[in-house]
């Protein structure tokens, strides 16, 4: 059976349990992380010498990097759904997945852990403004990009949609103003009506 590791508050273990979800994948998920512990001990470390959430282990086959998880898991059990089929198709989800950590990632950050995980008297209000405005405009490239397609690798829910769709939830719950988005406020809402995606992402925030 396919075994994960990771706190379920995580973005990155988010990511790789709403495509088990969406896969319909049985598994077994073992807190880790932060004040859960385990990734620092040995056989933890054996496994993600980074001692970092998420790690899979799929019937001995063991697997670290939250993208890399989800393309496996994609491609093993949903080839032609979340994995698509096309290899164009396929190149494009690949390369909203990377955009998402290379773009998204590095301003959500350090947003999220300024409002939420850094206690009041400690927060920077200026940096967190700071970082706001430049979340609006990594928003504004998704919009743009989904002005003409109801998904971001076209016309169904791929793999390319998981890790923006993490992190565009965590945008949309911070307590803080959000700019006009239409063409992404309507695929957010495709999002949340996904069983998955609600069961698997839309935890609060901590």
């Amino acid at each position: 059976m396919l075994k994960i590791w990771g706190r379920t508050s995580s973005v990155n273990v988010q990511k790789v349990m709403w495509a088990v979800a969406e896969l319909g994948l049985a598994h077994e998920r073992v807190d880790a992380g932060l004040h859960y512990g385990i990734v620092n001990e040995p056989w933890y470390r054996a496994m993600n010498p980074n001692g970092r959430v998420p790690v899979i282990d799929d019937d001995g086959f063991v697997l670290y990097e939250s993208n890399a998880i989800v393309r496996y898991l994609a491609a093993r059990h949903g080839a032609g759904t979340l994995c698509p089929a096309d290899l164009q198709v396929r190149a494009d989800a690949d390369r909203w997945m990377d955009w998402a950590t290379s773009t998204m990632a590095p301003v959500m950050t350090p947003l999220f852990w300024g409002m939420i995980r850094t206690p009041p008297e400690k927060r920077d209000a200026a940096a967190i403004e700071a970082e706001r405005l430049k979340m609006e405009e990594v928003m504004a490239i998704l919009d743009a990009r989904l002005a003409d397609r109801p998904y971001l690798a076209g016309a169904s829910l791929t793999m390319g949609d998981i890790p923006a769709g993490c992190f565009t939830y965590r945008w949309y719950a911070l307590p803080m103003p959000h700019g006009e988005h239409p063409h992404l406020a309507r695929w957010y809402a495709r999002l949340a009506e996904r069983p998955a995606f609600r069961a698997q992402v839309m935890h609060p925030l901590v």
